[in-house]
């Protein structure tokens, strides 16, 4: 009996983050938002191993959201441009999450 590997896709995920100490968030902030490729055999896997990265790099996942892959984001519409699939591509060559934005919040 054979195991198939399944293929590896690129996941985009938007990751909510809260404050820890040497997070790298600027002092104001009150949190922020990463945008992240991060490839895996499905999209449960890549979120796994996204908050998994995150925590190592001292930050405090809260929420994630999944947008899907890039062939499922191309078949809702969504203009892709290529910085983007390059980021995506690098994930898929390197089986690893990108960081490719992140954004504090701040209390207004």
């Amino acid at each position: 009996m054979t195991r198939t590997k399944r293929p590896q896709k690129v996941y985009t995920l938007l990751v909510e983050v809260g404050r820890k100490p040497g997070d790298g968030l600027p002092k104001a902030a009150t949190g922020g938002a990463l945008v992240c490729y991060a490839s895996g055999v499905d999209e449960a896997e890549a979120v796994r191993e996204t908050v998994a990265i995150l925590k190592q790099a001292d930050l405090a996942p809260l929420d994630v959201s999944g947008y899907g892959s890039l062939d499922e984001r191309l078949a809702e519409g969504h203009d892709i441009p290529e910085e983007e699939r390059t980021l995506m591509d690098r994930a898929l060559a390197e089986n690893a999450v990108i960081v490719a934005q992140m954004t504090p919040f701040f209390d207004e």
